[in-house]
Formats: C-alpha cells, sequence, structure tokens
C-alpha cells in the first residue's frame, strides 16, 4: 500500500511490525493524536521550505495577526466594567465562529489537513480520526488568534470567582466549538470544494470579503449614531443562546448571578460540540466507505451539455445567425463555465449594486454613485482575448479583414450589453429609489449610459492594443509573469480616457442644474454619446486588431 508523507508512523498502517487495522483501538487515541500533531507541524514546515517568498508572506501574515490579536485581547480586558462589554464579548464570539464555518468553504487549500480524502487508505476509524484532528487543528495562528478573542472576552465578562470558574470551561469549550464547526463543515463539503464547483466557490472568497468590507463599514456608521452600541443589544441577547457565543454567554450570567442561566448556556455550548463531533464522525465514515461517482457525474454532465450544445435551444434561439450569434453564445457560456470570468461577472454585479445603494441608505449617497456599476461592468469588456488564452488561434483563423474583426468585436460589445444595460438601469432606479429623488433619475441614466459606452469603447481599443495573458493555473493572478504592469496600466489608462470622453455629458449635466432647464435631456443624449464612443472604439479597434493577429496570439499565450 501506498501512503502519503508522514503516515508511515500511523498506528495501523501497513508495513513491517506495524499493528493490523484493529490496532487502533488498543493503542488508544494518544499516540495517533501524537502523530497528526508531528504531520501538521511537518507541513507547517516543509512549506516554509519551498520558497522564501512564501516564508516571508507567512512571517508578516503571523506578525500582523499576532498584534492584532493582542491588541484585541488588551482591547477586551480593557472594557472589563463597561455596560455594553458583554454584548461586544458576545457578538465578537459569534463572528469569529461564523469565520470558522465560512472559510474553509472558500479557502479549501490553505490547510491540507482540512481534506479527509487524503486518509481513506489508511486503516484508521473515524471516531479516534476526529480526535486526533480536532486537536491538530490547535497547531497554527488562525487557533492562537481565537485563543486570544475568546479569552479577552471571558475576562471582560468575568466577575466573580464563580464567573471566573465557569469562565476556565467556557473558554476552550468556545474555542473547541470554533475548530469543530470548521472541520465539521470542511469533511461535508469535501466532496463539492475538491470539484469544479468548489474552486468556482473559493474564486469569489473576494467578493466575500468585499461585501463584509461594506456591511462593517454601514454598521459602523449606523453604530456611530445616537445610541450606539446599545444598539446591538437585542443581536447580543440572540447570540447568548447560539453555541460559542452562549458560552460567552454564560460567564457573564454567572457573573450577574443568574446560574441557572449560566448553566443552560454553557450546557448548550457543550451539546453543539458533542453534535459537531458526530457530524464530523458521520461525514468522515462516509468519505472513508462510500464510493466516489463524482466523475461519472461530471463526464454525465459533459456528454449532456455537449448533446445540448449541437443545437440551437431555449435562450439562444433568440440570437441571429452566424458570426455575431455564435461569439455571443460563446462569451456567455464562458462567463457561466469559466471560473475566472464568473468571479470577475459576480464581483461586479454585485458591488455595482452594493457601492449605490449602501451610500444611498447610509444618507451620503447621490445619483452619481449609480454610475459606479457602469464603470465597474465596463471593465469586463477590457483584454477580452486575453480571455481566450492560446485558443485565441481558432479566433485569428476566422479574421480575414477588418469587417471580420469589427464582427467579432461587436458580438463582444453586444454579448455585455445583454446584462450591463438593464442591469445598469435597475441600479439606477434603485439609487433614485432609495434617494427618494425622483427627479434626478434621467441624469443619472443618461451618465450611466455615456459612461458604459466610453468603456465599452475604450475596452475594445485596449484589448487589441494590450492584450495580455491570464494564468489559469492560479485562482488570484490577473496576469501572467512579466505582464502585471501592462494590466494595470491598460485598465487605469482606460478608465481615465473613458473618464476624459464623459466630459461633455458631465458639462451638460452642470449646465443643465445651472441653467434649471429639464434634465430628461441628459437621458437620450448620454444614450446617443455613449453609443457613438462605442462605435467609433469598435472600428479603432477592429483595424488594429486585424493588423495585430500574431502580435495579439503571442502575448495570451504566454501562461
Amino acid at each position: 500500500m501506498t501512503h502519503g508523507p508522514g503516515t508511515a508512523n500511523v498506528p495501523g498502517a501497513d508495513g513491517p511490525g506495524t499493528p493490523g487495522p484493529g490496532a487502533v483501538g488498543s493503542a488508544g487515541t494518544g499516540a495517533l493524536t501524537a502523530v497528526f500533531v508531528r504531520i501538521k507541524l511537518s507541513l507547517l514546515r516543509n512549506g516554509l521550505r519551498q520558497s522564501s517568498g512564501r516564508t516571508a508572506v507567512f512571517v508578516v501574515s503571523a506578525v500582523l495577526s499576532l498584534l492584532f490579536a493582542a491588541g484585541q485581547l488588551l482591547g477586551l480586558v480593557l472594557l472589563r466594567g463597561h455596560a455594553q462589554a458583554a454584548t461586544v464579548a458576545v457578538l465578537l464570539t459569534g463572528l469569529t465562529a461564523l469565520g470558522w464555518a465560512v472559510v474553509p468553504l472558500f479557502f479549501p487549500s490553505g490547510d491540507e489537513t482540512l481534506d479527509p480524502t487524503r486518509l481513506v487508505m489508511l486503516p484508521l476509524r473515524a471516531g479516534p480520526l476526529v480526535w486526533a484532528l480536532l486537536v491538530a487543528s490547535l497547531v497554527g495562528i488562525g487557533p492562537l488568534f481565537t485563543l486570544c478573542l475568546v479569552l479577552g472576552a471571558g475576562v471582560s465578562v468575568a466577575h466573580g470567582a464563580f464567573a471566573v470558574a465557569v469562565a476556565v470551561v467556557a473558554v476552550p469549550l468556545a474555542l473547541l466549538v470554533c475548530l469543530a464547526l470548521a472541520r465539521a463543515v470542511a469533511a461535508a463539503n469535501i466532496r463539492l470544494l475538491t470539484s469544479r464547483k468548489g474552486r468556482d466557490l473559493a474564486l469569489l472568497s473576494g467578493l466575500v470579503v468585499a461585501i463584509g468590507i461594506q456591511v462593517v463599514n454601514f454598521g459602523a456608521q449606523r453604530l456611530g449614531r445616537a445610541g450606539g452600541l446599545a444598539r446591538l443589544e437585542p443581536a447580543a441577547d440572540l447570540a447568548r443562546w447560539v453555541p460559542p457565543a452562549s458560552a460567552v454567554g454564560a460567564v457573564d450570567a454567572a457573573g450577574r448571578g443568574a446560574y441557572g442561566t449560566a448553566a443552560a448556556q454553557l450546557l448548550l455550548s457543550a451539546a453543539a460540540l458533542v453534535a459537531l463531533l458526530l457530524w464530523w464522525r458521520r461525514s468522515l465514515t462516509r468519505l472513508m466507505t462510500a464510493p466516489d461517482g463524482s466523475t461519472v457525474a461530471a463526464a454525465t454532465a459533459t456528454g449532456a451539455d455537449a448533446v445540448r450544445g449541437g443545437s440551437r435551444t431555449g435562450w439562444t434561439r433568440l440570437l441571429p445567425e452566424g458570426r455575431t450569434g455564435a461569439v455571443v453564445q460563446r462569451a456567455l457560456r464562458y462567463a457561466w463555465r469559466d471560473p475566472k470570468a464568473k468571479s470577475g461577472w459576480v464581483t461586479s454585479l454585485a458591488l455595482g449594486l452594493i457601492v449605490p445603494v449602501f451610500n444611498a441608505l447610509q444618507g451620503t449617497g447621490s445619483v452619481y454613485w449609480a454610475c459606479f456599476a457602469a464603470g465597474l461592468l465596463g471593465t469586463l469588456m477590457y483584454n477580452q482575448f486575453g480571455q481566450d488564452t492560446s485558443a485565441f488561434w481558432i479566433v485569428a483563423t476566422t479574421v480575414s479583414s477588418k469587417r471580420d474583426a469589427y464582427a467579432e468585436l461587436r458580438a463582444r460589445v453586444l454579448a455585455l450589453l445583454l446584462v450591463t444595460l438593464p442591469y445598469v438601469t435597475v441600479v439606477t432606479v434603485v439609487t433614485v429609489a432609495v434617494l427618494g429623488d425622483w427627479e434626478v433619475l434621467a441624469e443619472g441614466l443618461g451618465l450611466s449610459y455615456g459612461l458604459l459606452g466610453a468603456m465599452l469603447g475604450v475596452g475594445a481599443w485596449a484589448s487589441a492594443s494590450f492584450p495580455y495573458s491570464i494564468p489559469q493555473d492560479s485562482a488570484y493572478k490577473g496576469a501572467a509573469p512579466g505582464q502585471g504592469g501592462l494590466a494595470w496600466a491598460s485598465m487605469l489608462g482606460g478608465m481615465l480616457l473613458s473618464a476624459v470622453l464623459c466630459t461633455p455629458l458631465i458639462a451638460a449635466a452642470v449646465w443643465t442644474r445651472a441653467a434649471s432647464t429639464g434634465p430628461w435631456v441628459l437621458l437620450p443624449l448620454g444614450a446617443v454619446w455613449g453609443a457613438l464612443l462605442t462605435w467609433g472604439g469598435l472600428h479603432l479597434a477592429a483595424g488594429r486588431m486585424f493588423r495585430r493577429l500574431p502580435e495579439i496570439l503571442a502575448a495570451v499565450s504566454k501562461a
């Protein structure tokens, strides 16, 4: 039997002089736990040996995390005695647990020990394996950060000897619940996380971070108004009964003399830990005994897609015949199936709505924020050929004239417009509705249409003039080595040029406001100006694309 690195010492592994499959129970979980702790340490050490850059990143992130954890611990300790100390402690513990549940879904490859399928060939039982992996999970920066936070939360609400005694149990209990939650979620979804859909999910992690930043910003501004932290008390009252925040709530209840409530909340966290361990064990048993049918399912899905792709069905029947319909269909299918294209689309669509609407809800927005959606979605037109990678040679063989190049670019713009144009309209209408000022709707739509047209026209020209390759083997690299500066210059230069091209619309908006004339004139003016900019950009880009086909193919094939 072939074993991975570090498995030779696992009790029950095949080999000369090693016990058989039944030895795990007799050897106890202590030896197995020690082996998995050594494996975890070896994984960390060997990972740092791969490159000096990875070592530097790890050291810097570790130092920053520890400094933040120490500051958070100190802040919670200083909060002791404050009226809302329990509110902050309980909610921070709940948010930390939520993070432990979500992170494995977006970063499944961040910790190799999260993947239990690596152990299916070893004669190990699920029960001892659960405890060994749980103890090994205590090794790392994340558990240390969580321990500092939970410890600070316990100290901030522990008043009296009984509350301190409860805190001695509650702090490690909350930490174990967080770790068990992460492991149970990862084990239950490991088949998904290691598939193509899982990689798609990992690529959307940036969207979650961006949305989270907006939510935190919105919440911080709301808390800065009347009421302050007192506005969080209803949420904290609910979180007190949700593990593992209920463990911190038990410490607070014990300090207030509510011994029955403290016992109930502490038992609730203990029950949650037991339930998570049972769920985790059940998932491990299923993974180690059930056959993996993902390959058959993937093959069946691929065959079904091939059958459907052979005929025009559904929405594809609405597309025109010839090159335009084929290119539009190809572009939209890439946007749905390619992980990086999907990530760009979803991020742009989500942020294009969140930023203007959240600003409007906070009372700091205006109709001009609606143009953010047009600008963000317009960037999807940039580097169109880089998305094709080396397969661009198929497109290049079909372009024999400037007219063919124009038809190719026009179809790609049409594919974007089918989504971006109605979406920009919806975002503008929603923003105006939140603001409650319907008189500026025409102005907002006109400016958005004009900016979208400018971004599409400039993006087409930039795609033909400054193409670059997009690595497919990396989830987070947007350009091949040596092309990062070209990518940034193309994007930033194109956005600045688009803003300059929209100056006539901006001047018209200023004039209509100064002259107190009807702002409705900006709607047709913006639509016509955007269409002209798109048409002009396509014609300029078509000639450049036709003359530079070999250079474009070489540039997009470097990854």
